[in-house]
């Protein structure tokens, strides 16, 4: 199997280009961010370039985290705001050839939020255009109380309803384990609508060689459903932000 670096959590303690760097020398076969926006994209396009790594992804940004804002794109009346990082990212991740976009939900429930949500997702998927694939991701609500969408089947009856072809979801493991379990089930029946993979143990979000959910297990069955794209390695590394790689090279084919 192949694998992504999540750099937002990865070697973070360094500028991008270096996370970019470390990376390739660390094995991995594609890297994916956070919020890259800091970093000219001149300079991660050079990174990206020297190392022969792909930008899987990156994020729309969060809106005023000191008040613990996560996501614009769900909350009514924050429409502006919310385009506004779309078009940024949309911006971004043209600039370095990135694959995709991250549209961040925010703090929100009820019919307003979704409708709104549908909204900004719709204006997502028609400026990024064919090159783009905007992804959605259900969180946890131990990680992220109050974020609008907490499950699979909640962000797929969304895709279905948007029913745009570069509208995905982003299914990670470590969320969908706490927010219900039933991981391989729900992967196969989420497959046709699934645009990248995430993964980290259960429930310390640590490296995916421990923990409740046996990925040697989980990943077996991604593998023989179809999966050939990298898979995101989102975790919180136990010693800072450099990561433990033990577990790497007894995952890759």
């Amino acid at each position: 199997m192949k694998f992504s670096a999540n750099l937002g959590f990865l070697w973070n303690d360094r500028p991008l280009p270096a996370g970019i760097r470390a990376a390739k020398e660390a094995g991995f076969d594609a890297v994916e961010c956070h919020w890259p926006y800091a970093t000219p994209a001149a300079d991660t396009r050079a990174a990206l370039a020297e190392t022969g790594l792909k930008m899987l992804g990156l994020n729309t940004v969060r809106g005023n985290v000191t008040i613990g804002e996560n996501g614009l794109s769900a909350l009514p009346g924050r429409e502006e705001e919310a385009r506004a990082a779309i078009d940024q990212a949309i911006q971004y991740a043209t600039a370095i050839s990135a694959g995709a976009i991250h549209v961040m939900a925010g703090n929100s429930s009820g019919p307003r939020a979704r409708k709104v949500f549908i909204e900004n997702l719709v204006y997502a998927c028609e400026k990024a255009g064919s090159s783009i694939t905007i992804l959605i991701e259900p969180l946890n609500h131990y990680n992220a109380p109050g974020y609008f969408l907490n499950t699979v089947e909640q962000a797929a009856d969304i895709i279905r309803e948007v029913a745009k072809p570069n509208l995905k979801l982003m299914f990670d493991f470590y969320h969908v384990q706490i927010m219900g379990g039933d991981v391989t089930r729900r992967f196969e029946a989420a497959l046709p609508l699934i645009g990248h993979v995430q993964i980290a143990s259960v429930p310390d979000r640590g490296s995916p060689d421990h923990g409740e959910l046996d990925y040697s297990f989980a990943l077996r069955c991604v593998r023989e459903l179809g999966w050939a794209q990298p898979i995101g390695a989102e975790y919180l590394p136990a010693n800072g932000a450099v990561p433990d790689l033990a577990w790497l090279a007894s995952f890759k084919d």
